[in-house]
Order: C-alpha cells, then sequence, then structure tokens
C-alpha cells in the first residue's frame, strides 16, 4: 500500500472517495469495525491510497467515523502547498451543466414497477400518490429494476442531476445490501467532464411561494410529510452531511425549521448557526422529546415516527 512520507512536498493534489466497483472496494471501518462499510479516498491522478484509516464509514449515525486527507496531512505534518479539493464538493462560484427535460420526462412512467411507488400506493389513496409524483416529478429508473429516481430540479427549473436508489417495495427501506443501491443520473450521460452542483430536492417548489420551508434528510420524507403537514415546502439534503451553506444560500429571507433524524439533532443544531445570518432557521427537537428509547436506537426519521406512531393508535 502506498503512504505519503511526513516529510513529503505533496503539490496540486487532488482526491476523493473511492468509486464503488464491489465489494473490493469496501473495507473495515477502522473506529467501528464494521466490515463493508469503509470508503477509503484515494488520490485521482494516480489512484493510490492515502493511509488505510483516511475515509468515511457509512454508517452516519451508529459510528459517524470521517477522515479526510486534510486531517491526515495536519496530523502528520504534511506539508501541502494547495488545498486538497475533494472531487464531488459543492463550489459556489462556479457554473453548472445540466441535464434536458426530455431525459427527465422519460422517466415519469412505468409507475407500476416502481417499488418506492407501489409502496406509498400502500399508505396513501392512488389520488394522492399521483399528486406527489407530479409535484416532486419522481420517476422510474432501469438501472435497477424497480429503482426510483429523485430529480434535482434548482430554483429556476434547471435539473442538476437525478439521484437513484432502489427501495423495498413492500417496507419502503432503502436497499443497502450487499452494497449500497444509490447511483447518479448524470454519470449515465457519457460525460467525463459534467459540472455537478447539487441542489436540495424540491428546490423548484419554493418559487413564488411565502410558505415555511421544512428541511429533512431523507427525499422519501419530503414525499411523506407532505401529505400529512402540506402547511410546508418540504424539501431534502439528500444525507446527513449535505446540509451546506451553498445550498440553502438561495433560500435568503425564507422562514425555515430543519427536522433531523433521530440521533442528528446536534449535529444538526450546530449547523444551523452558520445560516443564520441569511435567513430564519429553527431546529425542531419533535422526535428528541417524543421519541422512545428504541426509536432512538433506530434512528428513525420524521416519516418513519408519524407513520409509526399512526400504526400504533
Amino acid at each position: 500500500m502506498y503512504r505519503f512520507k511526513p516529510s513529503k512536498l505533496i503539490q496540486k493534489m487532488k482526491y476523493t472517495l473511492e468509486p464503488y466497483k464491489g465489494n473490493k472496494t469496501r473495507y473495515i471501518c477502522p473506529n467501528c469495525n464494521s466490515k463493508q462499510s469503509f470508503t477509503r479516498y484515494i488520490d485521482i491522478e494516480t489512484n493510490n491510497y492515502i493511509d488505510d484509516k483516511v475515509g468515511r464509514c457509512n454508517k452516519e449515525i451508529n459510528c459517524g467515523y470521517h477522515k479526510t486527507p486534510k486531517n491526515y496531512f495536519d496530523e502528520n505534518n504534511i506539508n501541502v502547498e494547495c488545498k486538497p479539493f475533494f472531487k464531488g464538493e459543492e463550489q459556489i462560484n462556479f457554473k453548472p451543466d445540466y441535464i434536458d427535460y426530455s431525459l427527465l420526462f422519460s422517466t415519469l412512467n412505468n409507475y407500476e414497477s416502481n417499488h418506492l411507488v407501489t409502496y406509498l400506493n400502500t399508505i396513501f389513496d392512488k389520488t394522492t400518490v399521483v399528486q406527489l409524483l407530479k409535484k416532486y416529478y419522481i420517476g422510474t429508473s432501469n438501472h435497477w429494476q424497480g429503482s426510483t429516481i429523485f430529480w434535482q430540479i434548482d430554483e429556476v427549473n434547471k435539473i442538476r442531476t437525478g439521484k437513484i436508489m432502489l427501495y423495498n417495495k413492500h417496507t419502503g427501506k432503502r436497499i443497502k445490501e450487499p452494497y449500497n443501491k444509490l447511483y447518479w443520473q448524470h454519470k449515465k450521460i457519457n460525460n467525463d467532464d459534467f459540472k455537478l452542483k447539487q441542489t436540495l430536492f424540491g428546490m423548484h417548489l419554493i418559487k413564488d411561494s411565502d410558505k415555511p420551508i421544512a428541511i429533512v434528510e431523507s427525499e422519501k420524507t419530503t414525499l411523506i410529510c407532505n401529505v400529512y403537514y402540506p402547511k410546508y415546502i418540504w424539501l431534502a439534503t439528500g444525507g446527513l452531511n449535505n446540509l451546506k451553506v451553498e445550498l440553502l444560500r438561495i433560500l435568503r429571507g425564507k422562514n425555515i425549521v430543519l427536522f433531523p433524524d433521530l440521533g442528528c439533532y446536534n449535529k444538526w443544531h450546530h449547523k444551523a448557526n452558520e445560516f443564520k445570518q441569511f435567513c430564519n432557521i429553527k431546529v425542531s427537537n419533535i422526535l428528541e422529546l417524543n421519541a422512545t428509547e428504541d426509536e432512538k436506537l433506530k434512528g428513525l426519521d420524521l416519516a418513519d415516527y408519524i407513520l409509526l406512531n399512526l400504526k400504533n393508535h
């Protein structure tokens, strides 16, 4: 395994989390010892690993381990001449590429084979499900049989990318075994130079609306909460660590409520301080105050909690 020596001067290096290419590219987490949950950083110019402890565990709530190349360089007194650029990180001042609407329209069908839609039909009536599909432009992908595509459409109705995921049609849970079934539409269009700049899922709904905005982590949760709490515009970050200034800046002047998953309140409460300079933002602790210990251990999100309590009552 290739390792950098502490005395070496590193110039103009770029690093990214290793793309998934089967179980051989996922490792034992050095923090929680979970197998095939650890993704290592590589130098994108040489494909060499930095160190066997430099990477991120995908068990964000139960473990949360994440050591970046910068952390490693600082700990080992490695002189980095320029700040490493992590491929895929959002950059504020660059012009992104967009996906043509014809591709989006081509996915607005085959809902009878879409596992997420099948699940939604078990908890809502058909009319409600159809309204959700139209409102959020939910598509069906052929990447995996039964997979769903969540299109990221920005505030001026331009398509940034599409997030493809596979769900269990009976439980509505993500399929993560034998690996996390998640992929990106912009990677399927054969453009290696595609410049991605993500936006929050549902961002196209904010235009000409004075409703307060609710932000959750999961795209599926936005759909479910939209039905039960329509007084909000529901948006999703798409990931625990995707609550970023560059994604929320467009919401300047808006009234925002964050609804973190169980176990994530402190992290999102701390992050909220970064947004107070340009919006009125609050962090809901409704789950932390009302969830049982068992529910907290499971790391339920708002939609999980709503559906579970409806079932129990």
